[in-house]
């Protein structure tokens, strides 16, 4: 496991400012975003799980209605989305330990999940799960194949990780989910892998 799997939290407090001025407006996410909405079964309760400052995605949703709680282990990046959209709720929080007593209609893990080590990826699995209402849609980012790659954000390693595809096809089979799309390094999304999978609606345990 490379050294900057311990340090990506670390990074994006100490660059929160840099990353949010870097972050694209563009909103290449849109036609995920809209397939997103589509799939959620009912409601309008949104868990976005590595927020960062609310923009563009969590901003997106908020505009459009729903209702969305932000979770980010950044207090900088939380601090910025509270001033942009104080009222939403906005949780200072590493996923990993997420434990809230609320179920969602909808999980986002947006250009985030794919931080974690894979070990800590396979146990996040349970998290949505325990985080999804029935019907609920599951929306995240990966890498397009198993392993580690190391990218670079003011001049810091930034690392990211991902499982093989039928991986994510198990655990998230394990977990109720069932996979509606999955479009590896998509074109249309500047190069993102992303899979959008939903939970039963008859899963209610």
């Amino acid at each position: 496991m490379h050294p900057s799997s311990r340090h990506v939290m670390a990074l994006y407090e100490r660059h929160a400012l840099a990353w949010d001025a870097a972050r694209s407006r563009s909103l290449v996410e849109r036609a995920w975003l809209d397939r997103f909405r589509s799939a959620m079964a009912s409601g309008v309760d949104v868990l976005d799980l590595g927020c960062g400052a609310g923009e563009p995605v969590a901003g997106t949703l908020i505009r459009s209605g729903y209702r969305v709680t932000g979770v980010d282990a950044s207090p900088s990046l939380v601090a910025l989305a509270v001033q942009r959209f104080p009222q939403s709720t906005w949780i200072v929080h590493d996923m990993r330990s997420l434990a809230l007593d609320a179920r969602f209609n909808g999980i986002i893990a947006w250009d985030s999940f794919f931080h974690l080590t894979r070990d800590d990826q396979r146990a996040m699995f349970p998290i949505f799960r325990a985080h999804a209402a029935p019907g609920a849609a599951l929306l995240f980012t990966s890498g397009p194949s198993d392993g580690e790659a190391i990218g670079t954000f003011e001049g810091e390693p930034l690392y990211h990780a991902s499982l093989a595809a039928d991986a994510y096809r198990t655990l998230l089979a394990e977990n109720g989910f069932e996979v509606l799309q999955y479009v590896p390094e998509d074109e249309t999304c500047g190069g993102h892998t992303v899979w959008l999978a939903k939970l039963s609606q008859d899963n209610r345990s």
